[in-house]
């Protein structure tokens, strides 16, 4: 009977829910696991991290992909997940050669008092697994205590005997290890003793995404109001018009909200207007018509070769299409007349619209997600996404998910997955933290934040500590929208310009994914009512036709913001990000850094849009290891000034309305 080992390895990081759910990082990044790990007595402990890529788990990015004539899973062999079968290679014979490849390890290093790490990269998209391995080291325990007897002054020859001995069973055992054997514990090409060792109980996952899942300057575009005559809608064409404008800004992403056919049932007028005008286009969340449902154009912008010529001119500006998923339905979709049992009714017999008291939405159908025939419905959705993937969209923004089931969520990001690893989900769930957080979870790739609620001091280094210093941000990637069609803040509507560039500028340096709604950029600020966050008129209900180079727009700075970010590797990760000390709290100093200090940029922004602010800001020598009395040169890169700073403390005046911040990086003299 083998003897049960002596090690304890608990307290492992990142684990996420007892390694229910992986963590998140993109291709080249590191992960750096930490565990505590002893036993009894005081033996000397050895210990590794073991890592393998799982490449059977999905098929490569460019890889294999369908294009079935319903794109639901009956007809492509898809299952639910109760049936579903783990293995790709079942469903997809092309899969079956991508086998999980060796385990690897890395030598974990003793950080004191028991705690130890080591870190390994991820190369590939897909899952790795990793897990610890831990052993009484008895070469290293018996050096130990020679050593520190021979310090005493006290006789060895005894120790020097079971040396020997040692020195022979080790040589006997390790003859027993012959390459390319495994035993527990043990890499197949690694030959050495492990005395005693123990595993982790669990395998932990990391799933790896490319570097747009990390990293990227998102701008939402309305396509009907990018043409030059406002009384009727732009077609894909005339909006391709826009691009290289968007491109010039330095833009990554173009996010289009639903290009679906729009109901004329139940149509909403401008201003969210009950009574819809004869022109009015109607809200482009009120998916369906005689023209077709989720798998459709809307007539007015073109067809479907129309758009596949659209994602195809934005891939030459260096744009990706971004489409927005909205799971529900028209009165007019043709899915009420088809399935009217994926639809909640009324004792009536009617269908129940959607409704958020006191908002209603008369021109929405919710699906009835726990319809007697919810199989057919969750194929059907699945089949939504897979026609637009197969339509060369790999970005996808998800509509209110928290509404719908999160197991529904987690099979279908699993099943897309399975085909297309480097398709993006943004998960658009404002609403509760638990529920924000169980979505990024179960597989979201990026989620959006309570950013835009957060404009004190004290909010936003309470908020970003959250994001980038606890577990979040192992499975959390923030997308920091400035504003939406639906959320124009207080701060915005109150604090003119210089409000747009303060959010901006914090946007696309406190995070490394941020976006903006088309018309930031002109500084459009007028509400619907006192009190409320919609635009007044707004683009959700109609086609605006907007001036882009009139008086008093920012895209100068827009431009300025996303090229330094381009060329500064440390705003490309939203950690690590510290928060550093001011005497005025109407400043905000913080610092981004790359982890081998190769890049490393201060911000300080004032965020009062309405006075000059001034004081004293203290500069991380320490933490960047520089004497406390240095003096150096740091230069704005958004000005191109340079300053000459001494010490830790240094001064700064930033007046609103010619600056709201500067973005320095120190030089060498």
């Amino acid at each position: 009977m083998t003897h049960p080992p002596r090690l304890i390895i608990a307290q492992v990081e990142p684990e996420i829910d007892e390694g229910r759910f992986p963590i998140k990082r993109t291709i080249g990044e590191e992960v750096l696991v930490r565990a505590t790990i002893f036993a009894d007595g005081h033996d000397k402990i050895a210990a590794v991290v073991r890592y393998r890529h799982v490449a059977g788990y999905g098929l490569q990015a460019s890889g294999y992909g369908t294009r079935e004539t319903d794109y639901g899973l009956q007809a492509s062999g898809y299952s639910l997940p109760e049936q579903r079968s783990l293995d790709p290679a079942a469903r997809f014979p092309e899969a079956r050669s991508l086998q999980p490849e060796a385990w690897h390890e890395v030598t974990m290093k003793s950080l004191g008092n028991d705690r130890w790490e080591a870190s390994f990269r991820v190369a590939a998209l897909g899952r790795y697994e990793y897990t610890i391995d831990a052993w009484i080291d008895r070469r290293a325990t018996w050096e130990d205590e020679v050593s520190k007897k021979k310090a005493a002054g006290q006789d060895v020859s005894s120790e020097l005997l079971e040396g020997v001995i040692l020195k022979r069973e080790l040589a006997r055992e390790e003859a027993r290890l012959k390459p390319g054997t495994t035993t527990a514990g043990q890499v197949p090409t690694q030959v050495e003793v492990r005395s005693g060792a123990a595993t982790y109980e669990r395998t932990l996952t990391v799933w790896v995404e490319r570097e747009r899942a990390r990293c990227g300057a998102w701008y939402e575009m309305f396509p009907r109001s990018a043409g030059l005559d406002p009384t009727r809608s732009a077609t894909f064409d005339e909006a391709a018009a826009r691009l290289p404008a968007i491109a010039a800004m330095g833009f990554d992403v173009l996010y289009l909200p639903p290009i679906h056919p729009i109901a004329r049932t139940s149509r909403k007028g401008r201003n969210n207007s009950l009574a819809a005008e004869p022109n009015d286009p109607g809200s482009p969340w009120a998916i369906g018509s005689d023209a077709g449902g989720h798998t459709a154009v809307e007539p007015a912008l073109g067809t479907i070769d129309d758009f596949d010529r659209f994602v195809a001119a934005a891939r030459a500006h260096g744009l990706e299409i971004a489409l927005d998923i909205a799971f529900q339905a028209s009165p007019d979709h043709p899915w009420v007349r088809e399935h009217p049992e994926w639809f909640r009714h009324r004792p009536d017999g009617s269908i129940k619209y959607a409704e958020n008291p006191p908002k209603k939405y008369q021109d929405i159908y919710p699906f009835n997600f726990e319809s007697p025939d919810w199989e057919s419905l969750w194929r059907a959705l699945l089949g939504i996404l897979r026609f637009w993937i197969d339509h060369g969209v790999r970005i996808f923004r998800v509509d209110n998910p928290h509404t719908k089931p999160l197991r529904f969520w987690e099979w279908v990001i699993r099943e897309i997955r399975s085909t297309h690893l480097d398709v993006i989900l943004l998960s658009e769930a404002f609403t509760r933290p638990a529920v924000m957080k169980y979505l990024a979870k179960l597989g979201f790739t990026q989620s959006y934040t309570y950013f835009t609620w957060r404009n004190t001091k004290r909010e936003l280094v309470d908020y970003f500590t959250e994001l980038t210093e606890t577990q979040m941000r192992e499975y959390f990637r923030p997308n920091l929208f400035a504003n939406t069609p639906d959320i124009l803040h207080a701060y915005l509507q109150n604090g003119g310009r210089p409000a747009f560039q303060v959010r901006l500028v914090l946007a696309a340096t406190l995070g490394a994914s941020y976006g903006i709604y088309s018309g930031f950029e002109l500084c459009e600020n007028r509400a619907a009512a006192p009190g409320s966050e919609e635009y007044f008129d707004s683009e959700k209900y109609q086609i605006v036709h907007r001036d882009w180079d009139r008086p008093g727009h920012i895209k100068d700075l827009v431009q300025a913001v996303n090229r330094i970010r381009n060329e500064n590797p440390a705003l490309q990760f939203s950690w690590p990000l510290a928060f550093h000390e001011t005497d005025n709290d109407q400043l905000m100093f913080y610092s981004r850094k790359t982890p081998d200090d190769s890049n490393a940029l201060m911000i300080v922004v004032n965020l009062d849009p309405d006075h000059v602010q001034h004081g004293w800001v203290k500069a991380p020598l320490y933490d960047w290891h520089l004497p406390l009395g240095h003096e150096f040169i740091v230069r704005d890169l958004l000005s191109g000034e340079a300053y000459r700073w001494r010490g830790e403390w240094n001064y700064v005046r930033l007046d609103p309305t010619e600056r709201v911040a500067h973005i320095l990086r120190m030089e060498k003299e």
